[in-house]
């Protein structure tokens, strides 16, 4: 099992910077490739980013590649996501998601909710022009 909070969440203008961090627990952090997911008013959870378990190799959704960097510190049980040059369609609730599959642990490109069995509450990040 990991349960998950998410921090740092808040209000900015366009073009600042957050960083988002999700603490975990639960023994299957470290083996757990990690996942961040936003969702927009009215919209659907979509995929921003995910990180392999030993935090090697990341992987982005177009939207967020070169604004966004996703990492991770397992001797914290910790991953964060820092998001530079924030835009008004950055605004949504971000969720932080852990992928306990040990044949995906080390696998970037899986952007499917259906893949991450655990989700954190959500930090809102709202962006203003």
């Amino acid at each position: 099992q990991v349960q998950l909070v998410e921090s740092g969440g808040g209000l900015v203008q366009a073009g600042a910077s957050l960083r988002l961090s999700c603490a975990a627990s639960g023994r299957a952090f470290s083996r757990s490739a990690m996942g961040w997911f936003r969702q927009a008013p009215g919209k659907e959870r979509d995929f921003v980013s995910r990180i392999n378990s030993r935090g090697a190799n990341t992987y982005y959704a177009d939207s967020v590649k070169g604004r966004f960097i996703m990492s991770r510190d397992n001797a914290k049980n910790t991953v964060y996501l820092q998001m530079n040059s924030l835009k008004p369609d950055d605004t949504a609730i971000y969720y932080c998601a852990a992928d306990t599959s040990v044949f995906r642990a080390d696998i970037v490109k899986v952007t499917s909710l259906r893949a991450y069995e655990h989700w954190g509450q959500g930090t809102q990040v709202t962006v203003s022009s």
